[in-house]
């Protein structure tokens, strides 16, 4: 198992937990890592996650929830998750400040009263599936890149470990939240892979290149009649930069 190979988080969006399972096996074998949102957690809930992290304790997983909601609501909504221990989870920065402050704190005293690692939070910016004219259609204006950055500059304000954001935003958001702040960048498509409903997205090789801390990967690995051998080739095209 590989540092380089834990920079792709697999979206296993499912709600069949066979089909997670036997993702997750081949992730496990290829030393991968696992993304786990809604589809799951909706259908499996908490004990659905402890299930696949008692079967593949050294799979790292991205708890996927996207919390937004009243500063109060979303912390004690945090500790109740807290215990799982994901390697990361995330928030909207939308929500505000407040919000992730309220969270973060939360986050920290859980984690210390069960004398756990603290999972690692996010910020959500701008999703990928949004562009220029989806942005204006809820009352946006200005370039998305300009909103990212807003953002992201508020999250790390805010005392947060890094960002969920789109590759185009990756080299302006390390020039002003540095490189230690972690930046994991859906919208990902290997050349050649159809863009489905992403819309601001790039290949792994060029994602990693600009700075990317983490990539997520669903369907291209997911739906490939291969999946080993499909995260088995974006590995060999990300390895020299990674």
């Amino acid at each position: 198992m590989t540092t380089m190979s834990h920079k792709i988080f697999c979206a296993v969006d499912t709600t069949d937990l066979d089909t997670a399972v036997n993702i997750a096996r081949i992730l496990e074998t290829q030393g991968g890592a696992i993304k786990l949102g809604l589809e799951f957690f909706n259908t499996h809930g908490p004990a659905g996650i402890k299930l696949m992290q008692e079967q593949f304790p050294a799979l790292p997983l991205f708890l996927d929830l996207k919390y937004h909601d009243i500063p109060n609501t979303v912390a004690k909504t945090i500790k109740t998750i807290t215990h799982l221990q994901p390697a990361y989870l995330n928030l909207h920065a939308s929500g505000g400040k407040d919000m992730m402050t309220a969270a973060l704190a939360a986050l920290t005293e859980e984690s210390e009263r069960l004398g756990i690692k603290r999972p690692r939070l996010l910020g959500v910016t701008v999703l990928t599936s949004l562009d220029e004219d989806a942005m204006k259609e809820v009352g946006q204006q200005g370039p998305v890149r300009d909103q990212v950055l807003k953002l992201a500059e508020l999250t790390k304000e805010a005392g947060l470990d890094g960002v969920v954001c789109s590759s185009h935003e990756i080299e302006a958001i390390r020039s002003v939240c540095g490189q230690d702040f972690t930046l994991i960048v859906p919208g990902i498509r290997p050349a050649g892979s159809a863009t489905q409903d992403q819309k601001r997205i790039m290949t792994p090789r060029e994602a990693i290149e600009k700075g990317a801390t983490h990539l997520v990967i669903g369907r291209p690995i997911t739906q490939a009649a291969d999946p080993a051998q499909a995260l088995h080739a974006i590995y060999d095209e990300i390895k020299e930069v990674a």
